[in-house]
């Protein structure tokens, strides 16, 4: 069918731009202080650098199952539906770095987008082949997650909505309850929770020395994610 072929196409293209992105703004660690009216030089709600290695897998894992439905199931109608949201998700994805480099508020709407992209990609993933279809989307979508949630409480402290302090132990709490009631709810795709932890755990490191509590909050979020991600591992759905 066209469609379906139109949507596996896309997929490959715009996997392989949203990587491409990356070489308009090289070594992005988050938003720049610069651009808010109140200052935040020691940001509290960021992890730690070293968790933006992640994207690398997630970039890889994406190129390759999109080039793998392309060649094996680029007539596939589950396939097809679950393109549809990740064409959403990518496209826009493919111009978030240059925006979130000058405007975070922009920036962070369209990562909310990309957000319910992939989680309604992951939920239409079909329950075969999932190393190509139901795990590389469930660990973009965990990781957008998490944060999703970062870049909303970034820009809220950064125009004086909310404290530093305030606003992490709102967003790490929310970003536990999504990624926990997600990863519940579909019971599959580990990768999914995995990336939540990840994120979790960044914020842990990030935090530790700054914030003890704000730390030890994000610790038992990412302790709470090992059950449904334990369960996911084992379901055989």
């Amino acid at each position: 069918m066209i469609k379906t072929r139109l949507s596996a196409t896309g997929y490959v293209i715009l996997s392989i731009t949203v990587v491409g992105s990356n070489f308009f703004v090289p070594n992005f660690r988050g938003f720049d202080d610069s651009l808010f009216p109140v200052p935040q030089p020691d940001a509290l709600l960021v992890p730690a650098p070293y968790a933006f290695a992640i994207w690398a897998v997630i970039y890889l894992w994406l190129i390759v199952s999109a080039i793998w439905g392309f060649i094996k199931k680029s007539d596939d109608d589950e396939f097809h539906a679950m393109r549809v949201p990740m064409l959403v998700s990518l496209g826009v994805g493919t111009f978030w770095l240059p925006v979130a480099a000058t405007i975070p508020i922009a920036a962070t709407v369209m990562i909310c987008v990309m957000l319910l992209g992939a989680i309604l990609a992951v939920y239409r993933s079909p329950q075969k082949y999932g190393k190509f279809a139901a795990l590389p989307i469930g660990l973009y979508a965990g990781w957008l997650s998490a944060a999703s949630c970062v870049s909303v409480g970034v820009v809220m402290t950064g125009y004086g909505i909310l404290s530093q302090t305030l606003a992490a132990y709102t967003f790490i709490t929310l970003a536990a309850i999504i990624g926990f009631t997600v990863q519940y709810t579909l019971n599959r795709a580990p990768t999914y929770g995995v990336a939540v932890i990840w994120a979790l755990i960044a914020l842990v490191v990030g935090t530790y020395g700054v914030n003890a509590n704000v730390a030890y909050l994000a610790a038992a979020g990412a302790i709470a994610m090992l059950y449904p991600t334990f369960k996911a591992s084992r379901s055989k759905a």
